[in-house]
């Protein structure tokens, strides 16, 4: 061996070195303890070599581009080592050194039962990625197995939600090639359906669990599937291309496992954010390639698992298609006018009952550009179905049933995105909200499920509320919904309306119920904070001080028994 390549052999082995002094500073049975469903914590490695240096830390190999390494820092690519020494040195010797390593561990549990070894390396030629060293531990193996047999039994019999950290190691297990060689997919698709159903009462933790699945899934596509039957090309940004290897043909493929496929690609389709979505398409087109008329027929009318007779209707005035896995409803409309808006929103309230995605975009074929007048709103299509059908005063019953059908913490219309994001149901809402007093409550039930997180398009309806209906005793208690759900940009000039002493018995009879930070969070809209309300209780006289008082009372209660406590 040369002096120059027994130099950054030493490079590599002290990377190497460095990684298994890191990762020994764990207590990785405390780790493998929480869930039986895990036997070890690290199953691979990169080492990268680039630029005469040598870095080593988890990841998956397709992940890593060459010129940064697993801690994010960037190297230039210079460094390079002749690819015939790569594979005919440096590798026998880096899975010689590594061997060893794994063949004295600190701690058993440090690695998993399969443990990949992988090289990043520079070379004249460019870069190439080679396995220097897998290892698979049949005891680990067989105990693995067990534990996932038991834990497929238990939840056969389970009634209550489960573990989301156990669904994180049982989604990966279940497409893991090298635990099970032959996939059972209906199982597999089985025990995920299962699993989102004991977990459906509670909304944030089914989205951990359904994400958790879909990103088992997604690997296995992209790491396993598609590499048996296509050949894949990385272009720059991580792009990639797939061309259909020359001997694959529909008849070659196991249908289960183009099944499972094809439910992974609706599945990130219909749960992943918008943009994995480009993925789905991608995975569909691929199976559509391969000669999937289910690929196909998916990508024409949706999933299938909503009746035909919800996701069509066409006649004199208005067709109607839903594709539940683009999540799109097209609305053609034929003749403009009450009748055709009234049946293409019954067309709605009908497909969301039966199961289709809240999150879904609207794509409508209509000469009306009607907006709401409200300024922020995203000019979508959906926006202007909405708008179109708000102007028909008869109809607004039917959208009061609509928007109470498409209401839904957490789910948001698919063509919105940043500061114009809002949830379903927000045109039919905003539209009537500013029509008729009879739909305040209506705009209360909306604000109570918002999560001003990711929307704030509350604050442009409430200026336009003010604007439409002022501020009186009549609109205070709406108002005051509106104000306790907008976020903190909110920009109203409504200070001198509100201490109005009518006004202010209204809005302290509206917060009777508040917790103090949130009346805190309605000061800091009106006034600017608590100290302004304070200055302007000190100014004012008689009864209207009082209220004043009273409202800085409850802004401040928590802080004032904090100190009291204190």
């Amino acid at each position: 061996m040369d002096t120059y390549l027994e130099t950054q052999m030493n490079e590599m082995e002290k990377a190497i070195e460095k990684w298994w002094l890191s990762i020994g500073e764990k207590d990785a049975a405390s780790i493998v303890n929480r869930t039986s469903l895990q036997v070890g914590i690290h199953d691979s490695v990169v080492l990268e070599y680039a630029d005469e240096r040598a870095m080593i830390g988890d990841a998956y190999l397709d992940d890593l581009d060459f010129e940064w390494d697993a801690r994010g820092s960037y190297h230039p690519s210079t460094g390079s080592i002749p690819e015939e020494s790569i594979r005919g040195i440096v590798v026998p010797k880096l899975a010689s050194f590594m061997q060893e390593k794994l063949d004295n561990l600190p701690q058993a549990a440090l690695i998993d039962y399969s443990f990949s070894f992988w090289g990043k390396f520079q070379t004249e030629n460019g870069k190439i990625n080679v396995l220097i060293l897998k290892q698979v531990d049949p005891a680990k193996k067989e105990q693995l197995l067990e534990r996932v047999a038991d834990y497929l039994q238990l939840l056969e019999e389970k009634e209550a939600p489960t573990d989301p950290l156990e669904t994180f190691f049982l989604a990966r297990h279940l497409v893991d090639r090298d635990l099970f060689p032959k996939l059972d997919t209906s199982k597999i698709i089985s025990v995920f359906e299962q699993i989102l159903d004991l977990n459906k009462g509670n909304q944030p933790q089914l989205t951990e669990h359904r994400h958790t699945i879909v990103h088992a899934l997604r690997d296995w596509a992209e790491q396993d599937w598609l590499l048996q039957h296509f050949d894949r090309k990385e272009l720059q940004w991580g792009q990639k291309v797939y061309t259909k290897k020359a001997e694959q043909h529909l008849g070659s493929i196991d249908p289960g496992e183009m099944e499972l496929f094809l439910y992974t690609a609706v599945a990130i389709l219909k749960y992943e954010p918008s943009y994995a979505r480009d993925t789905g398409s991608e995975f569909l087109e691929r199976a559509k390639e391969l000669g999937s008329e289910h690929a196909a027929r998916i990508m024409l009318e949706g999933s299938g698992s909503i009746a035909r007779e919800y996701t069509q209707m066409a006649n004199e005035v208005v067709e109607c298609k839903a594709n539940d896995v683009f999540a799109t409803v097209t609305i053609a409309v034929k003749q403009e006018g009450e009748e055709c808006y009234a049946q293409a929103i019954r067309f709605l309230c009908q497909l969301l009952r039966a199961g289709f995605p809240k999150s879904y975009q609207i794509k409508l074929k209509s000469k009306e550009k009607q907006l709401l007048p409200i300024k922020g709103l995203a000019k979508s299509a959906t926006h202007r179905f909405f708008a179109n059908a708000l102007a028909y005063p008869s109809l607004h019953p039917l959208l009061e049933e609509y928007a109470r059908e498409a209401i839904c913490e957490y789910e948001w219309y698919a063509d919105t995105e940043g500061e114009k994001n809002c949830m379903p149901g927000t045109y039919a809402v905003f539209g009537l909200g500013l029509a008729d007093e009879r739909y305040f409550p209506l705009v209360e039930h909306y604000m109570k499920q918002v999560d001003e997180e990711h929307q704030s398009v509350q604050n442009f309806f409430t200026a336009a509320f003010v604007e439409k209906h002022g501020v009186n005793a009549r609109t205070i208690p709406t108002l005051t919904i509106c104000l306790l759900h907008g976020t903190d940009s909110m920009k109203l000039k409504i200070k001198e309306q509100v201490e109005e002493e009518a006004n202010l018995a209204a809005l302290l009879d509206s917060i009777r119920l508040c917790e103090s930070y949130q009346v805190e969070h309605l000061v800091y809209i009106v006034w600017g904070g608590l100290a302004k309300l304070k200055s302007a209780a000190a100014k004012a006289k008689g009864e209207k001080a009082d209220m004043l008082k009273h409202l800085v009372e409850a802004a401040a209660g928590v802080k004032e028994n904090q100190a009291n406590e204190s």
